[in-house]
């Protein structure tokens, strides 16, 4: 069982992979982090008695920021704020992704500038060791002064209001608190704007995107190798010295691993021998996957910063100093988002290039048109292209990005935000699309290389081959292909095994 120890700091997406696919994984928190919380907790209680005026300690929030509150309606505020705000709509999270916001909503916590009590980070880990996961709805957060609305779905379940699953089921969370033993939540003064003022929705979405993503550039390269092996493709493409002339690692990563999974090959071919060139699908898979994966690498960066991450406000320095700011704006989030949007959509368009290649009878070299068993009397694979097209279309919609646009909320107090929210939720969407996208130039691909001869692949290939052929059969007559896709796609998802996140 996968014991994940909290304290602030060193989270990574590594950790939380390997959290999240435990499904008896629990989390403990460090005695050096409960010792922060009870620090940053006595600053909250001393600003109460000596009624200081603190933004959301003693005031309104948003353009009420000017509003006092007396000393015993503090509690009352933080209530009415969660009931307020939890105005969220459209689909939930998934159950994964929630217990990831959780997580790093805790984590935060923990890093002592927060001034919560031990009770709420102690009902905040209850819920994540007996997987109480609060129903939240993904829309209607615009990314900054937190993720106000799918946080306060989430905060409601912890004081015993809203509604979560457990053990599978939707239900009250009052009657999930009272079924497990557990007290509803009380919040003190600054608790419920401590519980969601932050980017955690954008953050758990966009760590469990990275991981996704993560798999389909890698998922990427082999099935490109099948395809460039039923094309005979030419190797010299790949030659070291052309990736090292031009400096970029991960071109020159890409291409090392295509020599890997290309070596011992029967089928590809060098310069001169069928063709000069091959098409810049074929030819530039170092150049275009490697650029895709430098969006990762900047991806990772600032998810692993924002997870450990101070991002509510005010916070609390030591005994005395209490500071507003604007940590809660998911800016840096938003822009990692749309920029993995692009990186991953390249990762389709390219590909449904390479399916181009493998139907189109001039381009396809002695491949059968459409790779049809029967040309004219079926179809084969021709209407597979027109379905990748159409995703790859889709996500070019989807891939606008959510990070320029901003819209003024609070009556302009809060002028500028990042729709960061959005941003992560349509890179999601997108990865989905992609998913889809490999999976029919891998369906395509196990055809046309067992036509070729599957026992002339790599080795490497031929054991992916063996692997997927097990899950979709060779188009041997027309059928319902949407079933095959489903099925590759769901198993591209699978990550050792496991299948991920939704």
């Amino acid at each position: 069982m996968t014991v994940l120890t909290l304290n602030g700091n060193g989270l990574t997406i590594e950790k939380m992979k390997t959290f999240l696919k435990d499904d008896h994984s629990t989390v403990e928190i460090s005695e050096e982090a409960y010792q922060n919380v009870r620090a940053s907790r006595k600053t909250v209680e001393r600003i109460i008695e000596d009624e200081k005026t603190i933004y959301g300690i003693t005031t309104g929030f948003g353009l009420f920021c000017d509003v006092r509150v007396s000393k015993d309606k503090t509690t009352d505020l933080q209530v009415n704020l969660i009931r307020s705000h939890a105005c969220g709509m459209g689909n939930s999270f998934a159950e994964k992704t929630v217990l990831a916001m959780m997580v790093l909503r805790l984590n935060t916590l923990l890093k002592g500038y927060s001034g919560v009590t031990v009770e709420l980070v102690d009902q905040l880990k209850a819920f994540i060791n007996q997987r109480i996961i609060p129903e939240v709805p993904e829309q209607g957060s615009l990314g900054a002064s937190g993720d106000l609305a799918p946080l306060s779905h989430l905060a409601l379940a912890l004081i015993g209001e809203g509604e979560a699953f457990y053990q599978g089921t939707l239900r009250p969370s009052s009657e999930i608190l009272a079924e497990t033993g557990l007290t509803p939540l009380t919040l003190q003064a600054k608790e419920g704007l401590a519980l969601i003022n932050g980017t955690q929705p954008m953050t758990a979405q966009g760590l469990i995107n990275y991981i996704e993503a993560e798999k389909i550039m890698d998922d990427s390269l082999w099935i490109s190798a099948l395809t460039l092996q039923a094309l005979n493709g030419i190797t010299d493409a790949f030659n070291e010295k052309v990736h090292q002339s031009r400096g970029y690692k991960e071109q020159t990563d890409v291409a090392s691993r295509m020599r890997d999974l290309l070596e011992g090959s029967h089928l590809t071919t060098r310069q001169g021998e069928m063709r000069v060139q091959d098409g810049y699908s074929l030819r530039c898979i170092p150049q275009v996957h490697g650029a895709s994966l430098q969006t990762l690498a900047y991806v990772k960066e600032k998810i692993e910063i924002e997870m450990n991450a101070a991002n509510d406000n005010p916070l609390i320095f030591g005994e005395e100093e209490v500071i507003s700011g604007g940590n809660f704006h998911g800016q840096p989030i938003a822009i990692a988002m749309d920029l993995l949007k692009i990186g991953v959509s390249e990762i389709a368009n390219i590909s449904e290039r390479r399916i181009e290649r493998l139907v189109n009878p001039a381009l396809n070299g002695d491949l059968p048109a459409f790779l049809s068993p029967e040309e004219g009397l079926q179809s084969g694979a021709m209407i597979l292209q027109y379905a990748a097209a159409s995703l790859v279309s889709e996500n070019k919609t989807l891939a606008h990005p959510a990070s320029v646009d901003s819209i003024p909320s609070s009556a302009n107090q809060e002028d500028h935000v990042s729709m960061g929210t959005i941003g992560a939720r349509h890179a999601r969407d997108i990865i989905d699309n992609v998913r889809n996208v490999i999976a029919i130039e891998l369906f395509i691909a196990l055809t046309a290389v067992e036509i070729k001869g599957h026992d002339k692949l790599s080795p490497k290939t031929r054991e992916k081959f063996d692997e997927y052929r097990s899950h979709a059969a060779f188009i041997n007559q027309d059928r319902n292909f949407s079933k095959d896709i489903k099925v590759l796609s769901e198993e591209l998802k699978k990550i050792k095994g496991v299948a991920e996140y939704v």
